[in-house]
């Protein structure tokens, strides 16, 4: 598989977890705190599949390595709200178990990449 498949894979997987996102924040209850802390999630979760496809269209390796530091930190981000709305039980682990996966893996994915572009510089 070449590059410009692998990026479109991950464009579509990083969309399909921005989508997942937005119905986890659907489901949130509908108090003060959910909503504070639900929108700093949505926004993270959102701008990490945004922020990856800005990367792909990247005018330079600097711009590249920039992007992808944006997208690690945002999947960092997403994962830190996970933890906040489950230890404050706004929602059951066992609802999001699967997407915090998903999550730990983008942010795997992404920091192995920006570990590789750092390096090819």
């Amino acid at each position: 598989m070449n590059t410009v498949n692998r990026a479109r894979q991950l464009q579509d997987r990083t969309k399909k977890f921005a989508v997942r996102i937005v119905n986890a924040f659907a489901r949130l209850p509908k108090d003060e705190a959910a909503r504070v802390i639900g929108r700093q999630f949505l926004r993270s979760g959102a701008s990490l599949a945004a922020n990856y496809r800005a990367g792909c269209r990247a005018r330079s390796t600097a711009d590249f390595i920039s992007k992808i530091s944006m997208v690690t930190e945002e999947a960092d981000e997403t994962l830190f709200w996970f933890e906040i709305l489950v230890e404050s039980e706004l929602i059951r682990v066992k609802t999001v178990e699967a997407l915090m996966l998903e999550c730990e893996e983008l942010l795997k994915i992404f920091s192995a990449s920006l570990a590789t572009a750092k390096s090819n510089r």
